[in-house]
């Protein structure tokens, strides 16, 4: 029996920041099993952690009685292997047309401000939309590249 080619792995969990350590632990298994190469793996896991700590910290606002969906979906059959991630808030959400641009001179020296502007840049696709009931939505695609397809077929 052949292993499934469309995974999808689903993490809902409490406003706490200690749970990045999990999600980081998934990301990375997921990232694998999708054949993900070793620089890709970081920049996916560092996105990642972005995303969580802004949903946690911005979004719900440390409330703990507010949750943090995650959501990888991998599909070997496609054209170019991907994985996609999403990840949710159930905060109050926001446009993200409005965010300040971190490379502004007069936004070069904040101290935050920089998340949204780094996961664009660690990741092939990103999508925000903010949810009709309220919190956000950022969906991320990390596509495998073709080398790393290829090493596989000289491994089997």
């Amino acid at each position: 029996m052949t292993a499934p080619r469309h995974r999808v792995v689903r993490l809902e969990f409490t406003s706490r920041l200690e749970m990045l350590d999990f999600v980081q632990v998934v990301s990375d298994h997921v990232s694998r099993a999708a054949r993900l190469d070793e620089d890709a793996l970081h920049w996916v896991g560092v996105a990642l952690r972005e995303c969580v700590i802004n949903a946690i910290t911005h979004g719900n606002q440390n409330d703990l009685s507010k949750r943090i969906f995650v959501e990888f979906e991998t599909d070997d059959e496609a054209t170019i292997p991907e994985l996609i991630i999403r990840v949710r808030d159930q905060g109050e959400g926001f446009d993200p047309d409005l965010v300040a641009d971190p490379l502004e001179p007069e936004n070069l020296l904040k101290s935050s401000g920089r998340g949204i502007f780094l996961i664009r840049r660690f990741m092939d696709e990103v999508q925000l939309r903010k949810l009709a009931g309220g919190g956000m939505e950022i969906r991320m695609t990390k596509r495998v590249r073709p080398e790393a397809r290829a090493d596989d077929s000289v491994q089997a």
